[in-house]
């Protein structure tokens, strides 16, 4: 009877299994897919998943406000940390058991270090004139300012110049330029460079010179850097050349040169010299009125601040050159040449960093002065956070020491610039650094010297994947770039690079590195101790062994060492650091220039696999029930159009289980036969885009077509056996009530849905479900994509998973849309009678064709905006936040746009239900039905 009643019923049955079909391959394929994302999405998050170090220690207190609210390490987190781990600490951290690496940064501070600006003024020099001198007008660039520094002269005589010691003659100072010119000698450069006073000057040997030499009134003073050079001809080889004087803060900061070597390879980064041993300590040799310590020191090959010097060239006016030597070697030179006026000739570019590129390698230093900076406080708002400024630094930072009468040595000209940090000078308690002698007293243990023995490229360390990298900033500068187009203008075009300011937004990384046994050397040496002298260590980096990425074990192993730390220092800040990606954040500057920075987000990975597997069962769950409710959506309409037949058979003799076995047989033969021609369809599509399959899981569709028949085909084999005799012979008639007259065909389309209801839910219901299955997974999608977007690496992971999400909506949204129009098509079979009647009564094609698309609209449109309440409905039930973040009307707007979207398919769909209007035969019809 089954084969019979197929045979019979070829192109249903074809219909059914094509639908079946569908069902079970796409849901198989769409399985593979999800299986294949989240195999990915593992993939990619396991691959990416450890960066340098699994664990950071850090100080008490050294949370921020807004890592606390957002779980996020901001990018320049260290540069404000100095001190606050013991050793002790730090010794016991690195013997707990599973620690594989401990790594412990300690930051001493900011050392300034002299250099110069090389500025070759060559083609400047007029060859016609004997004498002539030439200013210079430097303005550095760096971060967001500008800074005009001190002028700086070059004179060229063609005259010899003679280095004599002119104290032998109860002259100046040693090493005195003298310009012999009309019969007499001029000290040609020492009046402008040693005394700005005017005053007569004293002899070398009634005391030191440059006692006579004024402060200005800040640390900042050009009359302190002004300098001039005095050359006889042209020197250095044909080049007349003029040194810009510059001092470059550095910060220096102990490491354990083995530990350093095993995390990262410091090891393999040293360029010249030799790497720190773990044995170096500093060596102290006594003098004869001075103690010396030296502390062994790796340098970084790079420069760590940036700026860029634009310098204007003058040709000074002096009224004649003859004049010369007798105005430069009078007590009133620095003044008379100062208000002299000059003409531009030119300009040249110099970069900033040229001048750290050739520090002296003994690094000297005018001050045993170092500094410590505070961290940068942020306020959220809508625009970003905003960095929070400080009032201008005291001078009295720039003091050489406790007692001192001078400024440090050339202050870098960005300290005047915005402040961000506290700085905070550490200055010696010897008299380093003070203008006069001094001797030293035995008792006070001395300020130490650096002692280079090697140098080190920080672009040489190991490299980590950029989607999880944590923060390296013994290393590195963070990433800073403009967020907008008017501060990227700001900005130049380019990066914003750390610049000489202490108190300044971006700190440089450290420059100088020592070992641990160095650090007393520096933190004993002070005049008023600190608390580096008993908690030197500013964080530690663990890495743990056996772990290998975020799977529940190596989960399990850096949890147990955590737990172990903190159970030993509660007080300690101990941050899991394997799984996180940097996340970048929107910072506001002054002036309104918005940037963009790399701060790290913690347990990326941990949220991306949690969501991806909430995400997959959700899409399981929702696929499978699409596909099944679609089926029985066309069983039960199969049933419905079969109702005479079901009848029929009934007033034959057959029982209730009869019917229910013959109309679950049928499904359950289409099923398997659908289901092993998917089998064969679902490999090769499989194969064709690329999915994770084989033959052994494309043999699952037909299993797969054979249980969806079957849960679809029980519904409606149920409800056949609630058919009785009688209904082979009582048509579905609704029951007689007030007639309402029907003036138009969209009312005359209304009333037909609403004559038989059932039937017009069942039809609106298909589509419900697509639209509420749309707007569900849409939901899902969205609070996937906003729990694991932001960061690098989860924005990696949603760009991989975005195919299959939309491919399961489209799948939904198009299941939906069918399985509404095979119920319309269906009920146009089934009251063809009732359409013919119209035809008799000279209703044209065109006007039935209206009748049909009016019933798909207003059927579509019901089961539309039925299926986009209960989509928002079920995302409420769901939970987790799906309706959070105003996500409440985007999400309604997009279900009532895929209802719109339904409604054009359905309408599309129709269109071959109205061709087959046109072959109508009334008279045929009008009998058969009598």
């Amino acid at each position: 009877m089954i084969l019979a009643q197929l045979l019979r019923r070829r192109g249903r049955a074809l219909a059914l299994a094509a639908g079946i079909l569908v069902a079970a391959t796409s849901f198989t394929l769409l399985t593979s897919a999800v299986t294949t994302s989240r195999a990915e999405t593992v993939g990619t998050v396991n691959a990416n998943a450890r960066s340098a170090y699994d664990l950071l220690v850090r100080p008490p207190g050294a949370t921020s406000t807004v890592e606390k609210q957002r779980g996020q390490v901001e990018a320049n987190f260290l540069s404000g940390i100095f001190g606050g781990i013991t050793m002790d600490q730090y010794l016991r951290i690195k013997t707990l058991p599973g620690v594989d690496v401990a790594a412990p940064v300690a930051n001493i501070g900011y050392l300034q270090v002299e250099s110069s600006i090389t500025v070759d003024l060559s083609r400047f020099v007029d060859s016609g004139a004997a004498d002539q001198l030439l200013r210079i007008r430097p303005v550095l660039s760096a971060g967001l300012g500008r800074y005009p520094m001190a002028d700086q002269y070059l004179y060229l005589t063609r005259d010899p110049l003679a280095l004599v010691d002119t104290t032998k003659v109860g002259g100046l100072w040693p090493d005195v330029q003298l310009q012999h010119a009309g019969g007499k000698d001029y000290a040609v450069c020492w009046y402008f460079n040693w005394d700005h006073t005017g005053a007569p000057a004293t002899p070398y040997s009634q005391g030191d010179p440059m006692g006579v030499l004024p402060l200005g009134p800040t640390p900042f003073s050009p009359q302190d850097r002004t300098h001039l050079t005095c050359e006889s001809g042209r020197s250095d080889h044909g080049r007349a050349t003029l040194l810009i004087p510059v001092a470059y803060p550095v910060l220096l900061t102990a490491v354990d040169p083995v530990a350093e070597s095993r995390l990262i390879g410091l090891g393999s980064a040293v360029t010249s010299g030799r790497m720190l041993r773990e044995g170096d300590t500093p060596r102290e040799t006594a003098g004869v009125d001075e103690r010396v310590v030296s502390v062994p020191v790796l340098l970084s090959s790079r420069a760590m601040s940036a700026g860029t010097i634009d310098t204007a060239v003058q040709r000074v006016d002096v009224g004649g050159s003859a004049s010369l030597p007798a105005l430069l070697g009078t007590p009133a030179a620095y003044r008379t040449v100062e208000a002299l006026p000059g003409s531009t000739v030119g300009s040249v570019r110099s970069d900033l960093a040229s001048g750290f590129l050739t520090l002296d390698p003994h690094l000297r230093t005018y001050s045993g002065t170092y500094w410590t900076v505070g961290p940068i406080g942020y306020r959220a708002t809508p625009q970003g956070l905003v960095a929070a400024t400080r009032p201008p630094q005291p001078y009295t930072i720039w003091k050489p020491a406790p007692n001192g009468t001078g400024w440090t040595w050339l202050a870098p000209e960005e300290n005047t610039g915005p402040q961000f940090r506290s700085v905070t000078p550490w200055q010696p308690s010897d008299c380093r650094g003070i203008q006069g002698t001094c001797a030293i007293d035995p008792g006070v243990v001395p300020s130490p010297t650096l002692d280079i023995v090697g140098r080190y490229d920080p672009a040489r360390l190991d490299n980590f994947s950029t989607l999880s990298s944590v923060p390296l900033e013994t290393y590195q500068s963070p990433a800073v770039t403009g967020a907008d187009a008017a501060s990227r203008a700001a900005l130049g075009g380019r990066p914003l690079l750390p610049d000489r300011n202490l108190g300044g937004y971006m700190s440089q990384p450290p420059t100088l590195l020592t070992t641990l046994s160095s650090i007393a050397a520096f933190t004993t040496s002070r005049s008023t101790p600190g608390p580096q002298l008993d908690a030197p260590v500013s964080a530690i980096r663990l890495r743990v062994a056996g772990v290998t990425g975020v799977d529940k074990a190596s989960q399990a192993r850096v949890n147990a060492v955590a737990a172990e730390i903190r159970a030993a220092y509660p007080a300690l800040e101990v941050d899991v650091t394997v799984g996180s990606s940097p996340m970048p954040q929107t910072i506001v500057l002054p002036g309104g220039v918005r940037v963009v920075e790399g701060w790290t987000a913690k347990g990326v990975a941990l949220r991306i696999l949690s969501a991806v597997d909430a995400k997959s069962a959700v899409l399981f769950v929702l696929v499978l029930v699409v596909c099944a409710l679609f089926l029985g959506q066309a069983a039960l309409a199969s049933v419905r159009s079969r109702r005479t037949e079901i009848g029929t058979l009934r007033c034959l003799g057959w029982s209730a289980g009869e019917v229910f076995r013959l109309m679950l047989g049928e499904l359950l033969l289409i099923g398997a036969a659908a289901g092993a021609a998917g089998a064969l369809l679902a490999y090769a599509l499989a194969a064709g885009f690329g999915l994770h399959t084989s033959a052994a899981k494309a043999a699952l569709v037909l299993p797969t077509a054979v249980l969806l028949a079957l849960l679809a085909g029980l519904p409606p084999a149920w409800r056949a056996t609630r058919v009785g005799p009688l209904d082979a012979v009582d048509p579905p008639v609704a029951a007689v009530g007030r007639a309402r007259p029907v003036r138009t065909v969209r009312g005359l389309a209304l009333r037909n849905l609403l004559r038989v209801p059932g039937r017009s839910v069942l039809g609106a219901a298909g589509l419900a479900l697509g639209v509420a299955a749309f707007t569900v997974l849409l939901g899902v999608t969205l609070a996937f994509h906003g729990e694991v977007a932001g960061s690098l690496l989860g924005d990696a992971v949603v760009a991989r998973a975005r195919t299959v999400d939309y491919a399961s909506v489209a799948l939904s949204l198009l299941l939906g849309a069918a399985g509404a129009v095979d119920v319309l098509v269906l009920s146009q079979r089934e009251r063809a009678a009732d359409l013919a009647v119209l035809r008799a009564c000279g209703w044209s094609t065109r006007e039935l064709a209206r009748l049909t698309l009016a019933e798909g609209v207003w059927l579509s449109a019901l089961g539309g905006a039925a299926g986009a309440g209960a989509g928002l409905g079920v995302l409420a039930a769901l939970g987790r936040g799906l309706l959070g973040g105003g996500r409440v009307v985007a999400l309604t707007t997009a279900g009532l746009l895929a209802a719109a979207a339904g409604v054009a398919l359905v309408c599309a769909a129709l269109a071959f239900a109205i061709r087959a209007l046109s072959r109508l035969a009334p008279a045929r019809l009008l009998a058969a039905d009598q």
